[in-house]
């Protein structure tokens, strides 16, 4: 995992967000590289790349003034798709989730989530991860199971890759499916390459989404 992790923050009440600054400053691994009170002043900073470094993560609560998180999370995607998003937020709306999660976002937290919680779900996204609150990923896994499945083209997957979105689908981390396989972490990132790619998703929440979707997972279970 990258050290000096670098975060910016995207949340309008100025009391919460002195309460992570201060803990992300405690902790050698985090960088506060910026704070924001809106979406709108956040998204011009990434604009102009001459002058600031894209965020390895960003935290980006929902219910901002002006343009809401939900509607930022597409736009920081194509301005800085390199950095991975997760929500940070009070909203436990099923919609609010669903979204979020299709739009791109690598990880969806509550704000009720402990200090160390959010540290180790800004560690477990920069490893290839997904960091979702527990409440919010038995209602996902529900949702998806229990929707008709919607069969649309999307490009074969190996046996191994169907294996690994199984995998992905669990909550299992890259190292730990590499242990559970009995093959290197390099070569399960290959393989969750493929799977993005082939499942056209750009996280592990949205390609176990589609794999529920289309049907993969609940024939490969």
């Amino acid at each position: 995992m990258k050290a000096n992790i670098s975060v910016m923050l995207v949340e309008d009440h100025a009391g919460y967000r002195e309460v992570i600054a201060r803990a992300l400053g405690r902790d050698a691994d985090f960088k506060l590289l910026s704070s924001f009170a809106t979406a709108e002043v956040a998204l011009r900073t990434v604009q102009n790349r001459s002058l600031h470094a894209a965020p390895d993560v960003i935290l980006l609560d929902l219910n901002l003034p002006g343009m809401s998180g939900l509607d930022a999370i597409s736009l920081f995607r194509r301005h800085v798709p390199e950095s991975k998003i997760i929500i940070l937020t009070q909203s436990n709306t099923e919609s609010d989730i669903l979204r979020a999660i299709a739009c791109g976002a690598s990880g969806y937290l509550f704000k009720s989530s402990t200090v160390r919680q959010i540290k180790d779900g800004i560690r477990t996204v920069m490893d290839g991860g997904a960091s979702i609150d527990p409440k919010v990923a038995k209602f996902l896994l529900t949702n998806l199971k229990n929707a008709e499945p919607r069969y649309h083209p999307i490009k074969s997957l190996s046996e191994r890759e169907l294996e690994i979105l199984v995998m992905l689908a669990e909550g299992l981390l890259k190292k730990e499916i590499s242990d559970r396989l009995g093959i290197s972490v390099t070569t399960v990132a290959y393989h969750v390459k493929h799977i993005f790619e082939k499942l056209d998703v750009v996280n592990a929440p949205a390609a176990v989404a589609k794999g529920f979707q289309s049907g993969l997972l609940p024939t490969a279970r």
